[in-house]
């Protein structure tokens, strides 16, 4: 009997008493840690997927020397699926031409990630047979050859099976790059091209699950030469995709953060007002074991109906976050497992021990004298318990994300935020008390300060919530913005090299004469730095391969006579006569400064250049850029070929060709399909980052919502107390009005510092971007909290004052 009334109970005070807010806040929780999981799980799928599709493989292992045959042996034996290449430069000969080209010799099962598109009159391929050549489409112009005819590259003829339409292994490279062809490797051989001596690269793809990649990796020993490339080590997706996740678990995290706040504070309130119910039920003889029993099966029944509640709410807020995507997202997407389903309701526990536990805690120490006392203070005794649950949610999540450095930046930035904000916001309205003369003004201010520690608090809750919703929604704005100039939208697909001199005007006017939007004319020039203020590189480091990259190899100069309009000077000042400008990059790693003397070597010639600028150069814009660009009248009468670089629209491939036939010396590098798969990866980022970050505008909202009505339910006796006094309903009113609408304007300001100084920190040290102000938000952001706490205040100011309607 006394089961079913605890039962009864305890289900009576669920529906009709204060937990339904508990409920609702918990199943917040299941709900966007479902929904975010999930949809950041498939998201972070796909764009693993498109990072191995344009790779060609899940792990590659690039190499200057073919693995020998037992090696591969013992790689195949880790279960993952492998598939072998060779690429060369050779020249092909047809019967009316020849041209330099980049054979790609593939097997069968080529590429195990990715499509591989190949046209054959009608008929569409994906693979290529021992036999086959396919070429670019421009081949079929500069060789002068059509779909059957005879091909010779070594000493072997191929005929041509037809011509590539899309291949997933991209270069970006725009200075080593001739027209592609496929041929079989089992044809490799028997074409005589591959000799000791030969400048030929291997790279060896794998496919399979995590565990058999990783045994791929344990299996072997790299040497010098080689390395492994994986989805993260893209040439330009590897940051977008490593900054894409960051930003998926902060958004998480701070989502978590903000539901838990807003459990916390309906908790806290839930406990503030069964105090003198509970000390009325001991005051009867109850005794503190049933208490506990009463509170369990709340909590039981709380907490069951929260998980259910929010991962039917978690799914189908999952469907919703998916229909902005339906563009952009694959079909059919990949699943997302059983994690969600389990995570939800794992997060929730986590925050509710501390959340629930610590207040309910106190509440069983409630004393029976509470009931003849409630305004006496209840001081719990100290429980260790209360430290313990505190501690299980920190645990949690240095466990989850001790190695994420975004997070940690914005979690230290919060707690730094949370109390300089809640102290300032008291200096200001103290500051502002004594300077006011309107007496709504005036008691507004004289209830928020009256109790400094509460009003801190209530500030610094509200400013830290504007300040998190702003970090949300400005490092999404800022990251996209990066990506953006990755690939703009107008960035140049095209690029025209080993341009002759005496063609160089021809060409140029072929170009404007298309009405095609180019670049300037660079003089290439190749060559190697070789020595430092009189001490040679090879001497300072004997062992070239602990040498920097650039020391290594040869290297693309330029010169000019003013500044690139996508560069930026840092240091010094634009090269004069005999100098040189270095990018900063290449300065860091190297240590050169302003002022040093650089020796460098061009076909065999040496000359000296003193460093007297150092640039910023953004190498992802797809533009021509350099590590060093010198003064002209150094090297102008050195032999050059000049590079251009232009847009082209898919559409406008008749052009290209032309080009190709009427200047067949001049390669030309078509990036046009590569450009395309970059920007489907930056629009599936910048929508997937914008729904997230819209998700948790919204769950700051909701803890926006429940600290404004926790704060004007405690309004409730005072307002009485002034309606004894004499004080009118306008007059009442104003003051409220007055009070928040203060809070809310220094809450917001405050909120615009602690943003701009939490996004610098991010900036610098969490995504490596350059540090910028935001003035968009230094009026926006006031005004929006302003307009956000004055519609929550009307919504719910009628209930506060209906009793003075009389």
């Amino acid at each position: 009997m006394r089961k079913n009334l605890v039962w009864r109970w305890a289900w009576r005070e669920l529906f009709h008493g204060q937990l339904w807010p508990v409920v609702a806040a918990l199943a917040l929780i299941i709900a966007c840690v479902f929904a975010l999981s999930a949809l950041a799980g498939r998201i972070e799928s796909v764009l693993t997927q498109q990072g191995r599709s344009m790779l060609a493989a899940d792990l590659v292992l690039r190499s200057n020397q073919p693995l020998a045959p037992e090696v591969l042996t013992a790689l195949d034996a880790s279960g993952a699926e492998g598939s072998d290449q060779t690429r060369f430069g050779t020249m092909a000969f047809s019967d009316n031409n020849m041209q330099l080209i980049t054979v790609k010799a593939v097997e069968s099962n080529y590429p195990l990630r990715g499509a591989l598109e190949l046209q054959s009159d009608a008929e569409m391929h994906d693979k290529v047979q021992p036999g086959e050549l396919w070429l670019e489409e421009r081949l079929f112009s500069l060789l002068d050859v059509k779909r059957g005819d005879q091909v010779d590259v070594g000493d072997l003829t191929l005929t041509v099976s037809g011509m590539i339409v899309s291949e997933p292994e991209l270069s970006f490279n725009p200075f080593s790059q001739m027209p592609a062809a496929l041929m079989h490797q089992s044809d490799v051989e028997a074409a005589g091209v591959v000799r000791p001596g030969s400048r030929v690269s291997y790279r060896y793809f794998f496919r399979g699950s995590d565990n058999e990649l990783a045994a791929v990796k344990s299996g072997y020993t790299l040497t010098d030469g080689q390395r492994w490339i994986d989805e993260n080590d893209g040439d330009r997706t590897g940051d977008m995709l490593e900054r894409s996740r960051g930003y998926l678990s902060l958004t998480v995290v701070l989502v978590i953060i903000m539901a838990a706040a807003t459990l916390l504070l309906t908790c806290q309130h839930y406990a503030d007002s069964r105090t003198q119910t509970l000390a009325m039920v001991k005051s009867l003889g109850a005794q503190r074991s049933w208490v506990r029993r009463w509170l369990a099966r709340q909590l039981l029944m709380l907490m069951v109906m929260a998980t259910v509640l929010g991962l039917g709410i978690g799914a189908a807020l999952e469907y919703l976050l998916r229909l902005p995507l339906a563009d952009v997202l694959p079909s059919p997407l990949p699943s997302y497992g059983m994690l969600p389903w389990i995570l939800g309701p794992l997060v929730a526990l986590l925050v509710a021990l501390p959340a629930l536990g610590i207040p309910l805690i106190r509440l069983i120490e409630a004393p029976a004298m509470s009931v003849l006392q409630e305004q006496s203070k209840v001081r719990a005794r100290k429980n260790p318990w209360s430290w313990a649950l505190a501690s299980v949610p920190i645990l949690a999540l240095i466990a989850w994300s001790y190695d994420n450095r975004l997070l940690w930046l914005v979690l230290a930035a919060l707690v730094l935020m949370l109390s300089l904000l809640a102290g300032l916001g008291v200096m200001v309205l103290r500051f502002a008390q004594k300077r006011v003369k309107r007496p709504a003004f005036k008691l507004a201010l004289s209830r928020i300060t009256r109790n400094p520690a509460s009003s801190g608090a209530q500030l610094g809750a509200l400013a830290t919530s504007f300040m998190l919703l702003s970090i949300i929604w400005l490092l999404r704005t800022d990251l996209l913005e990066d990506w953006q100039q990755t690939l703009p939208v107008d960035a140049p697909n095209v690029f025209a090299l080993n341009i002759a001199k005496q063609e160089l005007d021809d060409y140029l006017s072929r170009v404007d004469e298309n009405n095609i939007e180019r670049s300037e004319a660079y003089p290439i020039i190749r060559g190697r730095l070789i020595g430092k203020n009189g001490d040679n590189y090879a001497d300072l480091e004997p062992n070239r391969e602990e040498r920097d990259e650039a020391l290594r190899r040869e290297l693309n100069f330029t010169w000019r006579d003013t500044l690139p309009s996508h560069n930026e000077v840092l240091q010094g000042t634009w090269p004069s006569e005999g100098g040189v400008s270095v990018e900063s990059g290449i300065a860091e790693r190297l240590g050169l400064r302003l002022g040093d003397e650089l020796t460098f070597s061009v076909s065999s010639q040496e000359f000296t250049a003193t460093v007297n600028s150092i640039r910023d150069v953004e190498w992802r814009n797809m533009k021509p850029n350099f590590y060093f660009i010198f003064d002209p009248a150094l090297v102008e009468t050195l032999p050059a070929n000049w590079l251009i670089s232009f847009r082209l629209e898919q559409e406008q491939s008749d052009v290209l060709n032309q080009l190709g036939r009427d200047y067949p010396t001049i390669t030309l590098l078509d990036l046009r399909t590569m450009s395309g798969r970059i920007q489907v990866i930056l629009k599936q980022i910048s929508l997937s980052l914008s729904v997230l970050a819209g998700l948790a505008v919204v769950s700051g909202l909701l803890l926006l919502l429940t600290l404004l009505r926790i704060t004007l339910s405690e309004r409730q006796r005072e307002i009485m107390l002034y309606r004894t006094l004499g004080a009118s309903k306008k007059r009442i009113n104003t003051t409220l009005w007055a009070e928040y609408g203060i809070m809310a304007f220094v809450s917001g300001c405050m909120a615009v510092g602690g943003a701009e100084l939490a996004m610098a920190a991010l900036l610098k040290w969490g995504v490596e971007l350059p540090v910028r102000l935001h003035p968009e938000v230094w009026l926006s952001l006031p005004t929006l909290a302003v307009g956000l706490v004055f519609l929550t205040v009307a919504w719910m100011i009628r209930g506060l004052l209906q009793p003075l309607r009389q």
